[in-house]
């Protein structure tokens, strides 16, 4: 029989390509985004996908993707996936949404200090030949008042290390989350910003953030203060940022994120933000650091080697949580959706045709249901039949 196939793209760090070949798969890697066109051709025969933020991947695609067991988003967000339409289709979703964290944090904070210090225009002051040695302008970060927006992993993680720095910390969710240190949860968005000489965006990227931070709430952040994007591009307004630039009212923004980003190397990128003084632009590489990619290869990687291995969905982002350790015996793994009775349709099915259950675990997730069993049985041809058969099952996979 031919290896399992996977399929990297975007350049995923080789390390997820080596632990995947030990796993026996036969791996292709490519540097690049495939278009929707490309993934229909691509697809049929893998049995598990790799891609970053570049590659959006439809209910198209996942038509053309029959063979397709587990999708990997080797970076935090997920948006540019059809969950729904993977979940229905019994295809299993991983991220990584921790890996990349410690990264993000320090790109923020070595911004903070380049615009508070005002050193993207010393240094493009001395490109050009002029000598400035004026302190107008420039200040130390302590004792500035950081707003950090969104405080999961990355918005906590950097209100410690600011901290730490002399920083004094306001932040605001809409969860409920517990303040790090001498954090201060602030009420309401507009008592963040009124307070706030810089303001950090670490929202995710829910439909229902699009937009989110335009005119309105540029015009409530304090004269002179910073903002920065770190989080999804299409939150923030950048005609509205680029006017409250130039007009003065923020002294200097730092961007990493953008509605519409080039595909690959060497594309052009179009912003209304190019070419504005104090403003740092970088190509989305919040995560990419060599540290970070290599954890985010050897995380991800390693979900969709166990997945494939022993269909373990623990931290998947669209199917119910099971982990179910390993016995010596065969694994039924049945996908259903979630109505009172299966399992013990399952478990009936399994008796009738003298199959024991050697360990056995279920969980549900909206109309979701996931059951790992474990069986002492060899011949399972009779047995998959009755659950194939069954009217709730979505997939059924046998690992021997």
């Amino acid at each position: 029989m031919s290896s399992p196939r996977a399929l990297l793209l975007e350049n995923i760090h080789h390390d997820a390509a080596w632990t995947l070949k030990d796993a026996g798969f036969d791996v292709e890697r490519l540097d690049r985004a495939l278009t929707e066109d490309e993934l229909v051709e691509r697809l049929p025969g893998v049995q598990l996908l790799g891609i970053r933020s570049n590659t959006t991947v439809t209910a198209a695609a996942l038509d053309a993707a029959p063979d397709l067991l587990a999708l990997g988003a080797f970076c935090i967000g997920t948006n540019q996936i059809d969950l729904a339409g993977a979940a229905e289709r019994g295809v299993a979703v991983f991220n990584a949404p921790f890996s990349n964290t410690r990264s993000v944090v320090e790109l923020a904070l070595s911004e903070i200090i380049a615009l508070t210090r005002r050193l993207t225009d010393k240094n493009e002051d001395m490109h050009a030949g002029r000598w400035d040695k004026s302190a107008v302008g420039s200040h130390e970060v302590r004792g500035r008042r950081l707003g950090i927006v969104g405080y999961g992993n990355i918005g906590s993680q950097l209100s410690v290390l600011a901290e730490a720095l002399g920083m004094s910390v306001l932040f605001f969710d809409t969860a409920d989350k517990l303040a790090l240190g001498n954090a201060r949860r602030c009420g309401t968005l507009d008592e963040l910003l009124s307070e706030s000489d810089v303001v950090s965006l670490h929202v995710d990227g829910r439909v229902s953030n699009s937009s989110f931070f335009g005119e309105e709430q540029f015009s409530r952040m304090r004269a002179g203060s910073v903002f920065l994007n770190l989080s999804r591009g299409f939150v923030v307004d950048h005609g509205a940022l680029r006017s409250h630039i130039e007009s003065g009212h923020l002294t200097g923004a730092a961007v990493d994120v953008f509605p519409v980003e080039p595909k690959k190397p060497g594309e052009e990128f179009v912003s209304e933000l190019r070419g504005l003084r104090n403003v740092i632009l970088t190509p989305h590489v919040g995560g990419s650091t060599e540290e970070a990619q290599q954890d985010i290869g050897h995380f991800v990687a390693g979900k969709l080697r166990d997945y494939s291995r022993e269909g373990n969905t623990s931290l998947s982002v669209n199917l119910p949580p099971v982990a179910l350790p390993r016995t010596e015996g065969p694994r039924l793994l049945h996908l259903h959706t979630n109505t009172p009775g299966v399992l013990a349709t399952v478990n009936a099915c399994l008796a009738e045709h003298g199959t024991n259950i050697e360990g056995q675990l279920l969980s549900t997730r909206g109309h979701l249901g996931y059951v790992v069993t474990d069986v002492g049985a060899t011949d399972l041809s009779e047995v998959t039949t009755a659950l194939l058969a069954m009217p709730e099952t979505v997939r059924l996979r046998v690992l021997a």
